[in-house]
C-alpha cells in the first residue's frame, strides 16, 4: 500500500471522527451531516411582483403560494371541522355547510357561549313571577288605574251584617239574663265552631292538624276553667298537647309532618281554647260570692260592647276617611283613620255602659278599660287577618252571613278576654 493511500484513509478516518461527538451515556454519539448533503440556500429573483409594496392599499385578493418550480397555485381552503364539532368558546345555531348540529330553542336561550368547553354550568334564565298578594298591591293593575286603600270591611253585606249582629246581641243579652251558666253554653258553642273552622281551613290548605283533639281540647279548656278555675287550665292544655303528640307518634312515618302540624294544632289550642277560657274565668267571678253575682256578667258584657264599638267605629270611619293602611301587607282595608275612629267609639261606649253598670262605676276604671280594649282588639283583628292572608282565604267560615264564621266575628274578642280578666283582678271594681 502506498503512502498516498494510507494518508487518504487516515484523513477520511479523521474526518469521520470530526463529524461525530460522543456525549456519553446521556445522549450517546451524535453525528453531524456532511456539508455537501444540504442543498444551497437560494433566493429566487424576478418574483417581487407577487408581493405588493407595503404602502399600496390592500387588493382583497386571496394570496397564492409558489411551488418549488416557481409556478403559482391556489392556497388550499381551510380545513373544515368534522360534523357536529365546534371550536372552543363557540356555539353554532342552525345548520350550515359543515353539518353543525342545531341547538333546541330552550338551550339556545340559556346556554352560555363556551360554557360547555370550560365545563361550566349554563346560567338559567328565570321568568320573574309575582305572588297573589303582590299582584293585588301592584299599582300597575290591568285596569290601568292605581288602587287606593279601601276602607275596612269593604265588600261586607252591611244590611245582612247588621241583622246578624243584632241577633247575636239579642242571644247574648238573653243568656246574661238567665245567668252565667247559660252564657257558658253560648261561649262553648262559639269556641267549638271557631276551632272547627280554624282546623278545617288548615286541613284544606295542606296541613294535617289534629282536628278532633284541637276542637275537643279547646272546649274542654273552657269548661274546666269555669268549673275549677285558672289552676286547671295548664292541666287541660297539657293533656291536649299529649293527646296530639300521641296521634303523630302513631303515624306511619315522618311524612306526617309532626313538627309543623303539631305546631299549628297548638296554635289553635292556645289562640282559641286558652284565650276563650279567660271568658269562662270572667264568668266564674259571678259564682265566687252572692255579693259578686253581677261582677262576671257585667264585665263580660262591657267587654263585648267595647269590642263591638271598636269594630263598628273602625268600619265607618275607615270607609269615610281611610287613606293610610295600618299594615298594608296584612290588610290594605284596615287604616290608621279607622283605628282612631274605633278607639273613639270604644271610649264612648265604655263610658255609656259604665254609667249603667253596678260593677264598673268610676271614670278611671272606664278609661283604663277602654284603653286596654282599644289596644288589644286591633291586635286580635290583625292577627286573624294575617293568618287568613297566609292561607289566602277571605274568611275562616261562612256560618254568619255578613261576618264570615264564628272565628271571624270573635277574633278581636278572643284577644281582649285575657287582658280584661287580669285588669279586673288588678282593679277589683267590686271593692269600690
Amino acid at each position: 500500500m502506498s503512502d498516498d493511500t494510507t494518508n487518504s484513509e487516515s484523513r477520511e478516518g479523521g474526518d469521520e471522527r470530526d463529524r461525530t461527538v460522543d456525549f456519553g451515556d446521556e445522549f450517546g454519539v451524535v453525528r453531524f451531516a456532511d456539508e455537501d448533503q444540504a442543498g444551497p440556500v437560494t433566493v429566487r429573483t424576478g418574483q417581487t411582483d407577487q408581493v405588493p409594496h407595503w404602502s399600496e392599499p390592500p387588493t382583497g385578493e386571496v394570496p397564492r403560494a409558489l411551488d418549488p418550480a416557481g409556478s403559482q397555485r391556489a392556497a388550499p381552503p381551510p380545513a373544515q371541522p368534522p360534523t357536529g364539532a365546534r371550536g372552543p368558546g363557540r356555539v353554532v345555531i342552525g345548520a350550515d355547510g359543515s353539518g353543525s348540529i342545531r341547538l333546541p330553542a330552550d338551550e339556545r336561550a340559556t346556554r352560555l357561549v363556551g360554557a360547555g368547553d370550560r365545563g361550566e354550568r349554563p346560567a338559567q334564565v328565570r321568568r320573574a313571577t309575582r305572588t297573589r298578594l303582590e299582584r293585588r298591591q301592584d299599582p300597575r293593575s290591568d285596569s290601568g288605574t292605581s288602587p287606593r286603600p279601601t276602607a275596612r270591611g269593604t265588600g261586607r253585606d252591611l244590611p245582612t251584617a247588621v241583622a246578624v249582629g243584632a241577633l247575636l246581641a239579642a242571644a247574648f243579652v238573653a243568656t246574661l239574663i238567665v245567668g252565667p251558666a247559660a252564657v257558658m253554653v253560648l261561649l262553648c258553642a262559639v269556641i267549638g265552631l271557631a276551632s272547627v273552622e280554624f282546623f278545617g281551613q288548615l286541613t284544606a290548605h295542606g296541613y294535617r292538624p289534629t282536628l278532633i283533639v284541637g276542637a275537643v281540647g279547646s272546649v274542654s279548656t273552657v269548661l274546666v276553667a269555669y268549673w275549677i278555675g285558672d289552676a286547671a287550665v295548664p292541666l287541660a292544655l297539657t293533656f291536649s298537647l299529649t293527646a296530639a303528640a300521641i296521634v303523630f307518634i302513631g303515624a306511619d312515618s315522618v311524612e306526617s309532618g309532626p313538627l309543623p302540624n303539631l305546631g299549628v294544632s297548638m296554635l289553635g289550642l292556645t289562640w282559641i281554647g286558652l284565650f276563650g277560657a279567660f271568658g269562662a274565668l270572667i264568668l266564674r267571678l259571678s259564682n265566687a260570692s252572692p255579693a259578686l253575682a253581677d261582677v262576671g256578667t257585667d264585665t263580660l258584657f262591657l267587654s263585648v260592647a267595647a269590642v263591638a264599638a271598636n269594630d263598628v267605629g273602625a268600619y265607618f270611619v275607615g270607609a269615610a276617611t281611610g287613606r293610610t293602611p295600618l299594615r298594608a301587607w296584612i290588610s290594605p282595608s284596615k287604616t290608621m283613620e279607622g283605628l282612631v275612629g274605633g278607639t273613639i267609639a270604644t271610649f264612648a261606649i265604655v263610658i255609656l255602659v259604665g254609667l249603667q253598670s253596678t260593677t264598673w262605676t268610676s271614670l278611671g276604671q272606664w278609661l283604663t278599660f277602654a284603653l286596654v280594649v282599644s289596644v288589644a282588639a286591633p291586635i286580635g283583628d290583625l292577627v286573624e287577618s294575617m293568618l287568613k292572608r297566609n292561607l289566602d282565604v277571605k274568611d275562616f267560615g261562612t256560618l254568619l252571613r255578613g261576618h264570615g264564621g264564628a272565628l271571624d266575628r270573635f277574633d278581636s274578642q278572643l284577644f281582649v278576654l285575657p287582658f280584661v280578666y287580669y285588669l279586673t283582678l288588678v282593679l277589683t271594681p267590686w271593692a269600690a
